[in-house]
C-alpha cells in the first residue's frame, strides 16, 4: 500500500484493525524507549552505584523540560498534519512537515543554550545535593548538546507516524534502543566512562536514527517528502502547531515542576536514597504507561483524520477501544507492581535499604495505576479534535491542580510516605474529574457534528 493509499485507508478500514495496525508499531516503539531508559539505569546502578541513579532521578525535570517543547512542536505538527490529510489539503501537510523541521532546531538550539548557560544552578533548583550534583552535570551537558538531534528525531517520528508509516517510527525508535543498549554496554561497562558514557550511549544513537528518518522523508515518491519551498515559517501554521502543541508542552511543563517538588521533598523527608527509590519507581511506571502513550499515539491519526473528515461513529469507536486497552494494560502494571515489586528495584541495584525503599514506592507509585489510563486517553483525544482548553485543563488536573497541593500537604502528615501517596492520590482525584468531564461535552460534540453532516 503507497502512502496516500495508507492515508486514506483511516476513514475506511475496520477501526480496530487500524487502532491494532497505528499503535502496536507506537507502543512497541515507547516501550522500547523506556526500557533502553531502564538499561541506562540498570548498568548505571550496578557499575556506577546508588548515588548516580539519585543523580539520575535529579535529570527527570529536564528531560520532562525538554519533552515539553518537543512536544510542543512534535505533536502539535503531527495532529495538524493528520486532519489536513483527512482534508486532502496535500500541500498545507507539506509546508507544516518543512516548518516542523525548522521549528525544531530554533527550539533546540535555544533549549541547548539557555540550559548549559546556566546548568548548575538549575540542577541545584531541581533538588541536587553535593553527592549529587556531579553526576547530574556529566550527564546533562552531553544530553543537552545533543539536544537539537533529541527533538529532530522525536518530531520527525511524530510525523512518520501521522503521515502513515507506524512501522517505520517503530523501527526508527527499536534501532535507536538496540543501539544504545550496545553503546552503553560498551562505554559504562567496558570503558568505564561513567555516567558519561550512558549520556553519550543516548545522543549517538538517536543520531544515527535521525539520519534514516531525514532519508526516508527525502524520498520525493512519498506523499509528504522534504523539498525547498517548505522551511520557511509561515505564521497560520506556526500558530497551528503551538495552538495544539500547547496541550502537551504544558504536560510535560508539569511534569517537571511536579517532579522538581518531589526531588526537594524526597531529599528534605528522605535524603538522596529516597530520591534513588523515586528514580527507580517512576522509571518502571513509565515503562507501562508508555503503553497507554503508545496507544494514544495510535489513535492520534486515527482521531484526528476522521474528526477532519467529519466520520464521528469511526472517533467515538477509536475512544472507546483506546480506553479499554489502556485500562487492561496498566491492570497488568498494577498486579505485578503489587506482587513482584522487589524483583523489580532488584534490576537498579544490590543496595537493600534501596531496594526496600524503591519497594513502598513502586507499591504507592502504581497503586490506582487501572483508572488512570481512561484519563490519560480522554485528554489525548480533547487533543486530537481540537478542543485545546479542555485537553489542558485536564492535564493539568493531574499534574498540577491536583498533585502539588498533596505534595505539599500529605508529607506534613506522614513524612516520607506522605510524598509517595501523593502520586495516587492526584490520579484519583483527577479521574474522576475527567469522568466528569467527559459526560458532559461528548453529547455537545455529537451533536455538532451531526449538525455538520
Amino acid at each position: 500500500m503507497d502512502n496516500k493509499k495508507a492515508t486514506l485507508a483511516l476513514g475506511t478500514e475496520p477501526v480496530g484493525k487500524l487502532l491494532v495496525q497505528y499503535a502496536t508499531p507506537a507502543i512497541v516503539a515507547m516501550v522500547a524507549s523506556s526500557l533502553y531508559n531502564i538499561i541506562d539505569r540498570a548498568i548505571i546502578g550496578q557499575v556506577v552505584g546508588a548515588d548516580a541513579i539519585a543523580g539520575l532521578g535529579i535529570t527527570f525535570p529536564f528531560m520532562n523540560l525538554s519533552g515539553a517543547f518537543g512536544a510542543a512542536v512534535g505533536v502539535g505538527a503531527s495532529t495538524c498534519i493528520s486532519v489536513k490529510l483527512g482534508q486532502k489539503d496535500y500541500k498545507t501537510a507539506e509546508h507544516l512537515l518543512g516548518n516542523t523541521v525548522t521549528l525544531n532546531l530554533i527550539v533546540g538550539l535555544l533549549f541547548m543554550t539557555i540550559c548549559l548557560l546556566f546548568l548548575d544552578p538549575i540542577l541545584r533548583f531541581f533538588g541536587a545535593s553535593d553527592v549529587t550534583l556531579p553526576y547530574a552535570r556529566e550527564f546533562m551537558e552531553i544530553i543537552l548538546l545533543g539536544n537539537m538531534i533529541t527533538h529532530m528525531y522525536f518530531g520527525m517520528n511524530a510525523v512518520l507516524r501521522a503521515s502513515g508509516k507506524p512501522k517505520h517510527a517503530m523501527y526508527a525508535v527499536l534501532f535507536t534502543v538496540a543501539m544504545n543498549t550496545i553503546l552503553a554496554i560498551t562505554f559504562v561497562w567496558w570503558f568505564r566512562w561513567g555516567i558519561r558514557g550512558a549520556a553519550l550511549a543516548t545522543v549517538l544513537s538517536q543520531t544515527m536514527a535521525l539520519c534514516w528518518q531525514m532519508w526516508l522523508f527525502s524520498d520525493k515518491s512519498q506523499l509528504l517528502h522534504l523539498k525547498r519551498g517548505i522551511y520557511r515559517l509561515k505564521k497560520d501554521l506556526v500558530n497551528n502547531i503551538i495552538s495544539i502543541g500547547i496541550s502537551p508542552f504544558l504536560m510535560n511543563l508539569c511534569s517537571c515542576i511536579i517532579v522538581i517538588f518531589m526531588n526537594n521533598q524526597f531529599v528534605r523527608y528522605g535524603g538522596d536514597m529516597a530520591v534513588a527509590a523515586y528514580s527507580i519507581a517512576n522509571s518502571i511506571g513509565m515503562v507501562f504507561f508508555m503503553f497507554v502513550i503508545g496507544i494514544n499515539q495510535g489513535m492520534q491519526p486515527i482521531a484526528g483524520y476522521n474528526y477532519g473528515a467529519q466520520k464521528f461513529d469511526r472517533l467515538m469507536r477509536v475512544l472507546t477501544l483506546a480506553i479499554i486497552a489502556a485500562t487492561l494494560i496498566l491492570l497488568v502494571g498494577w498486579a505485578l507492581a503489587m506482587f513482584f515489586p522487589h524483583y523489580m528495584a532488584a534490576i537498579f541495584t544490590t543496595d537493600k535499604e534501596l531496594i526496600d525503599k524503591s519497594i513502598m514506592g513502586i507499591r504507592l507509585n502504581m497503586l490506582v495505576f487501572p483508572i488512570i489510563g481512561f484519563q490519560a486517553v480522554t485528554t489525548n483525544f480533547f487533543q486530537c479534535i481540537g478542543r485545546v482548553k479542555i485537553s489542558i485543563f485536564l492535564s493539568l488536573s493531574r499534574q498540577l491542580l491536583f498533585l502539588l497541593p498533596f505534595i505539599l500537604i500529605l508529607p506534613r502528615i506522614w513524612g516520607l510516605e506522605g510524598v509517595w501517596a501523593a502520586l495516587p492520590a492526584s490520579d484519583t482525584t483527577a479521574a474522576v474529574v475527567t469522568a466528569a468531564i467527559m459526560f458532559y461535552y461528548m453529547p455537545k460534540i455529537k451533536r455538532q457534528q451531526h449538525a455538520e453532516l
